[in-house]
Parts: structure tokens; sequence; C-alpha cells
């Protein structure tokens, strides 16, 4: 991976809009949300073994769970007929199970038409409603609008507001495999897994797409986000599909999960975050959640099952790494990930994005600082983690050219086997993984946050975690001098592993120590209320808030670097 960002934007491999998938799906809505809710009831069918009693518990359990959700927890976005829908399907099972002189077969039958009613409902709800016109709007309005503030933060003067003078090329640095991706993406099926840091992401993540000259990407959003009605005008025009997360049940998960699959299979470029939500620690995603990655193998499998072969059925799964200086939500997230695992409740912090005015005054603050921010694109792997050539061939670590459908062979023929698929995904998890710390970027933010934190822990070895971070910021001081010399002992280890192709680092780290660390200092946290890191008086370096600097520490975890303190 190469350090140079690119300083353009490219045209779009696919320029007419009727040639984008995302495109296809939306005409033949109606049509893909039965073939969802079908291919969805079949599922549960064959999970609950064909067994009337278990499928009447699945179905029962169902509405119970509703039930509870409508009390206890509506939202605005719910459809009108919520309540109405839902005494249907209670009034459907008590009559059945009043039927005394039904035949088991009749049941069975009578109970998979309410399973695909429910289905059926969950699929319409799921699917997204993309309209180009309203993509094509979206996309001009937060180009326009991010590389206005960014010129009204650095040309002055009364024109500063309409300058061009400065484009998100130069702010938002897009690097790594950007030729490989584009030429994938029109020719397979990409499915685009990033790091999760801030709620900034979904919309870097749909400017890098644009950017590169990518048709629109499908990716799931909370039903949430659709309670405004503004946030549902911008998530539908970027394609998204809605997630409810209060809906644990089993008709529900599998629906959505078929719903991603299908999909994929339709030759949708999707988009999954694999850590399910914000990192709150800081730390580079290590445990993924593996329902809908899930779906991408369950997709090739699919798709070899068709006799689609060769790099029109192929999937390709690339890796991203977002790299912030700061994270607005940073407070807030450090302390739920330390009262969940301190087991105690510090003070749960309100959330950044919950108002308008709040989104606006972070994106201002945003592009009227200097700081960048980075976006890695990784080498395209298959569905099993192996990495793939420019025509997108599979090669083992050896780099001989293999064939996956063998992955899924039995006796010579595709089949489905799901104990195999599950751990495919596991192993594909854990590759993911290897990547997002191989092509994440180092900042000196994140080297003067991990050296300061280290250095104060080796100072205070008796102390647990949660005892050293609290600590009277007003005794913890490291003399500039020490802090120099120990930055520059990580900075060592951190470019032997680059050289040996672990992680990467952004240019300004080639810069004089000094000069890195007044970098550094400047950016990490640049406009928390406290600062995790800042010189004081006497220059030495001190903290104002011992949480903050652990969480903005945590994204050098997994490189071993703290043994260099032992």
């Amino acid at each position: 991976m190469t350090d140079e960002y690119i300083k353009r934007e490219y045209d779009p491999i696919l320029p007419k809009k009727d040639e984008w998938p995302v495109v296809k799906l939306s005409k033949s809505r109606k049509e893909f949300v039965q073939q969802v809710a079908k291919a969805s009831k079949d599922r549960i069918v064959k999970i609950t073994g064909d067994s009337v009693e278990i499928l009447k518990e699945e179905l029962e359990t169902t509405l119970y769970r509703e039930k509870l959700r409508m009390k206890q927890n509506p939202w605005v976005v719910d459809p009108d007929d919520e309540a109405d829908f839902w005494k249907k399907v209670k009034s459907a099972l008590v009559h059945l199970s009043a039927e005394n002189n039904a035949s088991e077969s009749q049941q069975k039958a009578k109970y998979q038409e309410i399973l695909e009613r429910i289905t059926d409902r969950y699929a319409d709800e799921i699917a997204g409603n993309f309209k180009h016109s309203h993509y094509k709007l979206t996309r001009g309005i937060v180009t326009t609008g991010f590389s206005r503030l960014l010129n009204a933060a650095r040309v002055k003067g009364i024109r500063s507001f309409f300058s061009k003078q400065y484009t998100l090329q130069d702010k938002i640095q897009i690097i790594g495999e950007t030729d490989q991706l584009r030429d994938l993406a029109s020719q397979g099926t990409i499915v685009m897994v990033p790091t999760h840091f801030s709620n900034l992401d979904s919309i870097l993540i749909g400017w890098t797409i644009s950017t590169l000259g990518l048709p629109p990407f499908i990716y799931g959003a909370g039903l949430n986000l659709f309670n405004i009605q503004i946030f549902a005008y911008f998530m539908n025009a970027l394609g998204a599909y809605k997630v409810d997360r209060r809906k644990k049940n089993l008709p529900y998960l599998e629906t959505l999960k078929t719903y991603s699959s299908e999909a994929i299979q339709f030759g949708c470029h999707s988009l999954f975050f694999p850590g399910g939500t914000r990192s709150r620690s800081g730390i580079i995603e290590s445990r993924l959640k593996l329902g809908l990655l899930s779906t991408a193998i369950e997709a090739q499998r699919a798709n070899y099952q068709k006799g689609i072969e060769g790099i029109s059925g192929k999937i390709f799964i690339v890796p991203v790494t977002i790299n912030y200086h700061f994270v607005l939500e940073a407070p807030g997230l450090i302390k739920d990930y330390l009262s969940l695992t301190g087991q105690e409740r510090y003070y749960k912090e309100s959330d950044e994005f919950s108002t308008s005015y709040k989104i606006s005054k972070f994106l201002f603050k945003f592009f009227t600082k200097g700081s960048d921010i980075s976006v890695s694109i990784g080498k395209a792997m298959d569905i099993m983690g192996n990495y793939v050539d420019e025509a997108g061939h599979s090669l083992d670590k050896y780099g001989r050219v293999i064939d996956c459908r063998e992955y899924f062979l039995t006796n010579g023929v595709v089949t489905e086997n799901h104990q195999r698929e599950e751990e495919y995904t596991n192993k594909l998890g854990r590759r993911i993984v290897e990547e997002f710390h191989r092509i994440n970027r180092v900042f000196s933010s994140h080297l003067v946050a991990f050296t300061a934190f280290q250095m104060i822990k080796k100072e205070h070895k008796k102390l647990d975690l949660f005892n050293l971070l609290r600590l009277p910021e007003e005794d913890i001081a490291i003399p500039y001098e020490d802090f120099k010399s120990t930055c520059q002992m990580v900075l060592d280890r951190i470019k032997e592993l680059k050289a040996e192709g672990k992680v990467h680092m952004a240019p300004h780290l080639n810069q004089d120590m000094d000069t890195i660390i007044a970098h550094g200092l400047d950016n990490v946290g640049m406009y928390h209320a406290k600062r995790p890191l800042i010189r004081n008086a006497d220059g030495a370096v001190i903290t104002e808030d011992m949480s903050l600097l652990y969480y903005y520490h945590n994204r050098l975890d997994g490189y071993d670097l703290e043994k260099l303190f032992i």
C-alpha cells in the first residue's frame, strides 16, 4: 500500500444509472421482496426441522416479543397498522390451535402460511427505497457542503465560502488499493467491511465510494435513524436498508440475513460494519459480528450452485480502515466501555449526534481544524480470506491460483453445509481483523497518546486499569526529554512493523521528533473540553483526562508495542 493518496475524483465505472445493480433492484423491488419473504420462510422451516410444534413455538415467541416491543419501546417510524397486524396473527394462531380435526399436514401448511405473512411484512420493512434522483441530490449536497466548509476554514476573506482552492481529497485522504477495487467492482460483487469509530463513518464511506467512481452500495442502517424525516431521506438516497435492532426473534433475523444474501446474489455491492457498532474503547475491532458477514459466504455458495462461475459470480471482501486524529464521540464511548468493563456506572454521555445542531457543530469544527483523516482501502480477498489478483483469481499463500468453488464441494457437487460455512465465516472474520491491523495508518496523535499512557502505566505498575484512570491529573507530568526519547523508541518499532508489512504510517511521521510531537499534541482530541495531552508551562507533557488518553492510546493496541515498556 502506497502512502500516496488520490487527488482527484474518478470517472464512474458504470456511467449509466440503469446499469447500477441498486437501480435494477429498486425497479424490481416488489418481486425481490416476495422472493426474500419466501426464501426466509423456507429457511425457517428448515431450521425448525419441519416440525409443527417447534414452528408453532417460534411463532408464539415472535408474537409475544413483538407485543412487548410495541408496548415498551414504540418508535415514530413504526407502521400505523402494527398493532392490527399482530392482532390478526394472534387470532390466526388461536384459531389454528383450537382446530382439533385438522391433519398434521394441514396444520403445517397453515402455520407456514402465517410464517410467510410475517416474513413478507419483515422483508418489505427491511427493503430499501433507493431513488437515483435523491442519490444524485444527496451526493451533491455532501460534496458541495463539505468543500465549502473546508475552504471557509482555509481561505481568508469574504469569498472563502465559495472558493474551490482546496478539495475534499486534500482533507480526506483515500489511500490503498483503489485501482484494484475499481477493476473488481466492474466485474464481480464487492462486500466492503470498514472499521467503525464514529457516526461520521457512514458519510465518509459513502463519499469515498462516490469519489472512486463506484456505483452506490447497499448497507444496513438502524431503523431508529428513520425516525427523523431528513435522515430517512438521506438514508434511502444512499441505498440503505433498514435494520431494527429491537427485533431479536428468529423470523426477523433470518429475513434480514436472507435480504442481504439475496441482494449480494443480485449483484449489489454491499457495506457491512463487521464490528456491529462503534468501537467503545477506541481499539480496532478484534471480535466481529458474523451474522451479516456469513451472508457473503452463503451468496458465494449460492452463485456456484446456480452455475455462475468466473469473476461475474465472484464475491470480493474489501477491508477498509478509517483513521482519525480525534473522534467527536470519544468521551461518551470510553465511558460506556469502562462502565461495562468495570461493572460500575460511570456517568453516561449524551449522544453527540442526537440533534441536527450537534451534527452541524461537529462538521464545522471538523472542517475548520487543520486535522486530516485517511481512508485506507485494503487488498481484496475472496470469501475464505485469500488475496485475489487483478483478474479476480484467488491465490494461496504461495501465490498459486486456486478455485474457491472447491470449498463448497461434497462428492464433487456444490452443497449447502451450515457447519462448514460457519467455520468459513469464523476464518474470514479472523482474516478481516488481521487486515484491519495491517492497513491501519498510524498518526502522530496515536503515537503520542500511546507513549504517554504507557509511560504513566509503567510509573504506577501496582495499579490496575481503573485505579490508574483515577489518578489525579495534577500528579501526572512527563518530562519532555524523557517523552521525546520514548516516542522515538516507539516510532522506531512502528517503522520496523511497517517494513514487515504489518502496519502503515502517515507521511508526517517521517519528520523530526519535535515536529511529530507538536503535531500529535495539536491534533489528539483537539477540541474536547478536556484535552488528553498538552504541555504545561514548564514544558512537561500532562493530561487533563486519563480516560480520553486511554481511548486514543488504544488505537495502537494489538501490535505488542507495550512490550517496549516492560
